[in-house]
């Protein structure tokens, strides 16, 4: 059973329509114990750092997540989240990956949020995702980006910055853009997840 985070975040339900449509059982829960025991966990979402940090402290799923031990996906501010800090609303996150989130500053008539489709190019630490999507577009949505650290497995550019797509460490996974909004390239991200260990 896949557990999907059901929390003070919105578009969560384009993600259990992926998961329907390849045949996943799921559950859309903020349940503690149906978390904890899912066979995987995905931990998506669109809204604002502060709002939903404030809720995620006050519900304890804060220190659920950070402490869960089966594979983990955090999609675009579910990715944002589990980092460090967060330039929006100047709040400390989850704290899974020491990354930093930043504000696009845009330049040369770049739009923010940035929307649409952007490449993705698999880091030399890519241990998650076949390479056959390296080089593929997916979706993104969003006014803030990841540093690219240690644990970026996939980069792209938006606004002359180069940042992280996609993150890895340990059982914890990550992308900024929206798999589930991303065609067979996504589906086949999605399914790379569902096989981790």
């Amino acid at each position: 059973m896949i557990a999907v985070i059901n929390y003070n975040a919105g578009n969560i339900r384009s993600v259990l329509y992926a998961l329907e449509r390849i045949g996943v059982e799921h559950i859309l829960t903020s349940d503690h114990d149906v978390i904890r025991s899912a066979e995987k966990v995905i931990f998506p979402g669109v809204g604002a750092a502060a709002s939903t940090m404030a809720h995620l402290n006050a519900t304890g799923l804060t220190m659920l997540i950070r402490n869960l031990e089966q594979p983990v996906f955090g999609i675009c501010v579910g990715m944002q989240l589990l980092c460090s800090h967060s330039e929006e609303g100047d709040v400390p996150c989850i704290g899974v990956f020491p990354e930093k989130v930043k504000r696009f500053r845009p330049n040369n008539g770049d739009k923010v949020p940035h929307m649409g489709w952007n490449n993705i190019r698999l880091t030399p630490e890519n241990d998650w995702v076949s390479d056959a999507v390296n080089e593929q577009y997916c979706y993104y949505v969003h006014s803030y980006y990841v540093e690219p650290g240690p644990h970026t497995v996939a980069t792209t550019e938006y606004c002359g910055i180069t940042y992280a797509a996609m993150l890895r460490k340990d059982n914890f996974y990550a992308a900024q853009f929206h798999p589930e909004k991303s065609a067979l390239v996504g589906e086949r991200i999605l399914r790379d997840f569902l096989a981790a260990q």
